[in-house]
């Protein structure tokens, strides 16, 4: 394999389940994933992974196509009948049905063996980032899904514009973090150069989602305002 980069930030990214007969893939991948910061557990078969508790709630599945008794194919379609963490399918070179199935039976992304250890990493990487983008944030009595933009709270859905939803998600994503207003108008905006925003923008539409979230918007208890630096999110997990 081709000499690996290594990343600045060791710090762990998630936990990525590895399933595959083959043990030399199996260990050159844990070693792999872990000195890129990836909390691993590896699998010898489809029915060990199936067996694990927490089989399906890792951040980023591996799953290999070719397995005895129970394919990954087989083991694809069970998990996403109620879940729907990302799944990354090893293939054969020659597998080219495999990979139409694969992704048919709800597989994210694909990679043919042998695989260039850094390719395998980044689309690890981007499969995260694109469910990151897309699951929804929980909390005690508020939910907010990014995928048909809708929020929730205690059971009552709340219309908010694009602008005023995307201003939430960018706060309730990084729970307990101050973020300044230039911080929301990069996030908020498609394209920030194209937009001239006074601080009293964003003001003006924190105040207007307040009005929308807060059981008592004068009193707020999910979005709080940090004098002389922005904003915080302070709801509670779920």
């Amino acid at each position: 394999m081709p000499e690996m980069k290594q990343p600045h930030d060791r710090s762990a990214n998630g936990v990525v389940h590895v399933v595959d007969d083959d043990a030399s893939v199996r260990t050159a991948l844990a070693r792999l994933l872990t000195a890129m910061g990836y909390e691993v557990k590896v699998h010898p078969s489809a029915a060990s992974y199936l067996l694990e508790p927490q089989s399906k709630s890792p951040s980023c599945l591996i799953l290999d196509v070719r397995m005895p008794h129970v394919s990954g194919l087989e083991v694809c379609k069970t998990i996403r009948q109620d879940s729907a963490i990302p799944i990354l399918i090893v293939t054969a070179r020659d597998s080219d049905e495999s990979e139409v199935e694969g992704l048919a039976m709800g597989a994210d992304d694909y990679i043919k063996k042998p695989f260039n250890p850094n390719v395998l990493v980044a689309r690890v990487q981007a499969l995260l980032r694109r469910h990151d983008k897309t699951k929804q944030l929980r909390f005690k009595d508020l939910v907010i899904d990014p995928e048909t933009m809708s929020i929730t709270r205690d059971g009552r859905v709340i219309t908010l514009t694009t602008t005023r939803f995307n201003l939430l998600l960018a706060l309730a994503s990084r729970p307990q973090a101050v973020l300044s207003r230039a911080q929301l108008v990069d996030q908020i905006y498609s394209d920030p150069s194209e937009h001239f925003v006074y601080d009293r923008t964003i003001d003006a539409h924190i105040k207007a989602l307040r009005q929308s979230i807060e059981r008592d918007p004068k009193h707020p208890q999910l979005i709080e305002t940090v004098f002389g630096s922005g904003y915080r999110f302070t709801g509670e997990s779920k």
